[in-house]
């Protein structure tokens, strides 16, 4: 059994906005208040989170995490990323943290945060990383748990969702391809974003998300990467299918 945080489920601009007056900036309800995208897994006193973004030190905190022992990156943006040097207090108690992310990830970090990257800038106090590669096409391990890669397309960067045992986590997905989405047969739970009820060119919309789900069938669903724009966090779920509803800040999943 493993259990599932809920870090973030907000969009890269989190919610409330910064000088938004729409409505749902200005909920009283805490599961309409969204830090950027990301999630923690605890396994037999193993931590890990599926990517580091922003709100990375909040997030920790309000968790009261002591430990961290990896950090796998779905992709290279911003809301995914920029927390990486918030990484130092688990570097100073632990030494080095084991990340895994693909090739291409690796050289975007390499040219954001050379003074963590590059020997020759590197910067004192800075943390250190043992880098492992990953891809779509090879599972890789995490203690006994096996995780498999699982590729979307996020208007044209490819980007790694995961699924480990019968759960699966899938953000800035705009399209899937049909031997992917093999990959996501037989789940208990399933994670994958939906920016809002309207398209966009890089994010699937709730009802794309609804038709990959009517696709794979998971047993239950949780929507994630949230926009404002999708509205009041009760009154969408009211909306959506008994077996679908969306995360929020603070969820916790236990997962068998």
């Amino acid at each position: 059994m493993f259990k599932i945080t809920f870090l973030g489920t907000g969009t890269s601009q989190g919610i409330p906005v910064i000088g938004s007056d729409h409505p749902v900036s200005f909920s009283k309800d805490f599961r309409d208040k969204r830090l950027r995208s990301s999630i923690m897994i605890e396994y037999k006193n193993f931590n890990f989170v599926i990517d580091c973004g922003p709100d990375f030190r909040q997030q920790m905190l309000r968790t009261n995490c002591k430990k961290l022992d990896a950090i796998i990156f779905t992709h290279e943006h911003a809301d995914h990323t920029t927390g990486i040097d918030d990484v130092r207090p688990f570097f100073f108690r632990q030494g080095e943290i084991p990340i895994y992310l693909h090739e291409r990830v690796l050289k975007s970090l390499h040219e954001r945060f050379a003074y963590i990257f590059d020997p020759k800038q590197k910067y004192p106090g800075a943390p250190d990383f043992e880098v492992n590669l990953i891809s779509k096409e090879n599972d890789f391990q995490l203690l006994d748990l096996k995780v498999t890669p699982v590729e979307s397309d996020h208007l044209g960067i490819p980007v790694l969702g995961f699924r480990i045992g019968n759960f699966a986590y899938l953000t800035d997905v705009k399209t899937i391809s049909e031997l992917e989405l093999q990959k996501l047969k037989n789940l208990d739970s399933l994670v994958i974003n939906a920016l809002r009820y309207e398209s966009h060119p890089s994010h699937l919309n709730v009802q794309e998300a609804l038709e990959i789900v009517d696709t794979i069938k998971p047993k239950n669903t949780f929507f994630t990467h949230i926009s404002h724009i999708m509205g009041f966090h009760e009154e969408v779920c009211d909306k959506l299918p008994d077996s679908v509803s969306l995360a929020y800040d603070g969820l916790v999943l236990e997962i068998n």
